[in-house]
This record gives C-alpha cells, structure tokens and sequence, in this order.
C-alpha cells in the first residue's frame, strides 16, 4: 500500500497539516460518543436531567480505563516512529507485536477488577441515592466493551505512526457513525434507556476494533501484527513513554471525579445533583476542546518522533513550531464559539431555564484561558513523541497540582460554584511553566553529533 505521507522528507507544513487535521477530525468525532449518548439521555421523558447526571458519573471513569489504550499505544507508537525514522525495522516489528500483547491482557484485567468494584467506585466517584441506578446500569453494559475499547484506541495510534492518518481517522468516525444511528434506536425504539445508549456505544466500539485489526493484520501494510518477540524490558520502555499521556487522560478524570464530588458535598442535597448535571454539560464542552486538540498535538508526534530518530533537527523544529499554531488557532475558535454559540450547545442536553443559565456559566468560566492551554499541549506531546517523558511528565503534573489545590480550596472559602474557577487558573500557570522549560531544554534535546543531509541515512538515535 502506498504511504499516505512520507514523514522523513514530505514538506513539513503540508506534512502536518495532513497528519493532524484527520487526526483533528477522528477525536472530534470520537467526542460524539459520550456527547451524543448525553443529549439523547437527557431527553428521556421525565428522568432526564436524573439520568444525565448519573451517566455523567460515569464519563470520567469509562474515560479513566480508556487511559490505558493511551499508555500502551501511545507509548508505544513514537517508539516505533522513532525506529523506523532510524531504519530499524525489526524492532519497530517487535514493539507493535509488544504493544498488542499489553493492550490485549490490560483489557481483561481491567474488566476482572472493575466488575466487582462497580458500586464504590460509582459512589465514591459522585454517585446519588437518586442516580447511581443510572450510574451502575450504564457501566454495567460499558464494561462489556473494555476489549473492543482498548484495541480500537490502542492499536489506532500504529496506523497513524505509520503515516496512514486517514485511515486512523476512518477507524473512529465508522464507531461514531454507528453510535448516533444506533443511540435513537436502542434509546426509544426499543425502550431500553440508559442502558441502550451504553449497547450502541459497545456496538460501535466493536465495529472501530474489527476495522483497526483487519488494517493492521493485513499484508499491506508496512509494519503488521505480529505474534512472538515478547521482552518484559520493552514493555517498561512502552509504559515509561506512555506514562505521560496516561497521566494527563487519568488526572484530568480524576478531576471530573473530584469535581463532581466537591459539587455534591458543597451543594447539598438541594443542588447538588443540579451542579453535576452542569458540570457534565460544562465538561463535555470541555471534551470539544481538548480531545482533539489532543489530536493535533498528540498525533503530530509521530512526524517529531520519526524526525528525532533520523536525528533531523531542523525538520523538528519547523514542525513544533507549526503545530503549536494550529494548536493556538483551534483553541481561539473554541475559546470565541464558547462566546457565542455555547447557549446552543447547553440547549442540547436542557430546556431547563434555570439549569441552562448556570451550565452556560460553567463553560464560561472553564473556557477563559483555553489559549495558553493550546500551548501546554503543543509542548507537553511533543516532548511525549521525542520519548522525553522526563521533561514531558513532570509538566504535566505540575498542571494537575495546581487544578487540585485551587479545586479544594476555592469551594472552602467561596462556595460550590466556584469550583469551576479550578480550571482556568491550571491553565495559566501550567503553560507558563511549560514554555520557560521548553526555552530551557529544547537546545539540549536536539544537540545531535550532526545532521544528516537530505536524502541520506541517519546513525541511530538513543531514546
């Protein structure tokens, strides 16, 4: 099969642009997996805004295990990326075999532990007296797909590496695509609530797998599946890169968890449950924003990874700075359409007055600093997909710290609603921080013996 991109030599702003617009486009797809089961939910006669609360519980947590397809296959992919920018074939063979192996028993693993913890964790998590039924039902039948989940995400970011970015993207709008047309048909048609908008989704979740597997168990492309070459060394190596992604996906759920929980306990009874509803519509703005500005960032490495194994310094800095202004570009349009449109976007889960004033309130106030955030992310996977993971983590964390001290202590001393504010003071402070280290290191990381000359071989590069 001929490459849909040649990451080596390829133009680097068509090159980006190729690679991260269907990557853009397959996680702002993939949005519509949690954000349309939530607008059908919420439509539900009389249990509703009930139901979409209690789904909304749930969000984070089905997120949170879908983490781990990030920290086998996005840890392992720049890997791969850099070996075959490097000419090592045969061990960029071995980590895909690795990776499939990890992702494969991770999924299982996930699905015995989770089965029987569901009730603590739904609870501990924000769970109601009044919506854990919702809550439990929807996980019950989500865990069912944990399999499909994780091979789909997991193994999508090998198509990609390998330069076949539609493809990837074609891998999640078929799953998307099924979900919105089986969502209405499970929902109402055959009356099965809560639990046939997690079925669609468990669907679509298959029809993603079998796509990905038939792609990469087939003969045409240049790195298949293999089977054998397992090394335990290699899969600390694919975990240690993927930790950083890892991180940011189970944090980031953590603080949709510990937001929710610091709603309910400072909202009472009495409102509780109403600021879990508008956090989960304020949050799945959020998933507009983020996930496929994670695309752009996160599926851009491979170009970074590729480059930074044939030792290209040059094409490496052209592309980061590239792709830090499409990263800035898509996060004004969001930050602009929160603006002007979210009152739209808030009407597709409520009618509710009162309700949608203050959910339109929340994204607000989560979306104010949404432009330095395109850079934090910009920063943060490209360091990711050069393998520094020992520059990449620790920013990272540092971003979460702050969401957390600020999330715990503002509701103290101000009330429930302010508990939004988390948000974009982690989002200042995180990238202030990210841009004076990348001014630090950057020399640092890209100090190679020499550059290749276009067009010839490159030595190997220590990762």
């Amino acid at each position: 099969m001929k490459l849909e991109n040649n990451l080596g030599t390829d133009p680097i702003r068509p090159l980006v642009l190729r690679i991260a617009i269907p990557s853009m486009l397959a996680q702002f797809v993939s949005v519509l997996y949690s954000i349309v089961d939530r607008i059908y939910i919420s439509n539900i006669p009389v249990i509703g805004e009930t139901a979409l609360a209690g789904v909304g519980v749930c969000g984070p947590v089905v997120t949170l295990i879908g983490a781990f397809a990030s920290l086998i296959g996005v840890g392992g992919a720049p890997l791969m990326s850099i070996r075959m920018g490097a000419g090592k074939t045969e061990e960029a063979r071995r980590i895909l075999s690795n990776s499939f192996l990890m992702l494969s028993v991770c999924s299982l693993a996930l699905m015995a532990v989770c089965f029987p913890l569901r009730r603590p964790m739904l609870m501990a998590f924000g769970a109601s007296g009044a919506t854990y039924g919702y809550a439990e039902t929807y996980f019950t039948v989500y865990l069912l797909g944990t399999v499909f989940n994780l091979l789909a995400l997991g193994l999508n970011q090998f198509i990609i590496c390998q330069g076949f970015a539609r493809k990837g993207m074609l891998s999640v709008m078929l799953g998307a695509a099924m979900n919105i047309v089986l969502d209405p048909v499970f929902i109402f048609l055959f009356d099965m609530g809560v639990a046939g908008a997690a079925v669609a989704t468990v669907l679509s979740q298959l029809a993603s797998c079998l796509y990905v597997l038939r792609f990469l168990l087939g003969r045409s492309v240049p790195i298949p599946i293999t089977f054998g070459g397992y090394d335990p060394r290699l899969m600390l190596r694919i975990l240690a890169v993927g930790m950083t992604p890892f991180l940011i996906i189970g944090v980031d759920n953590v603080m949709i968890i510990s937001m929710n929980a610091i709603l309910q306990s400072y909202g009472g009874a009495e409102l509780g449950d109403r600021l879990v509803t508008c956090a989960t519509i304020a949050q799945s703005f959020m998933l507009v924003v983020t996930m496929p500005l994670g695309g752009i960032s996160a599926g851009t490495g491979t170009i970074l990874a590729y480059n930074y194994g044939a030792r290209r310094r040059d094409r490496i800095i052209k592309a980061q700075a590239f792709i830090a202004a499409l990263c800035a570009a898509y996060v004004t349009v969001l930050f602009i359409l929160a603006r002007l449109g979210g009152s739209l976007f808030v009407r597709l889960f409520t009618t509710e007055p009162v309700l949608a004033a203050e959910a339109l309130d929340a994204i607000h106030v989560c979306t104010l600093a949404l432009i330095p955030l395109g850079i934090q992310y910009a920063i943060v996977d490209g360091f990711t997909g050069m393998g520094q993971v020992q520059v990449s983590l620790p920013l990272s964390a540092f971003r979460k710290v702050v969401y957390f001290i600020a999330l715990f202590a503002l509701p103290a001393a101000f009330g429930a609603r302010a508990a939004f504010y988390a948000e974009p003071i982690s989002d200042v402070l995180g990238p202030m921080v990210s841009i004076a280290v990348y001014a630090l290191v950057i020399r640092r990381i890209l100090r190679f013996p020499q550059d290749p000359q276009e067009g010839t071989a490159a030595p190997p590069a220590e990762t």
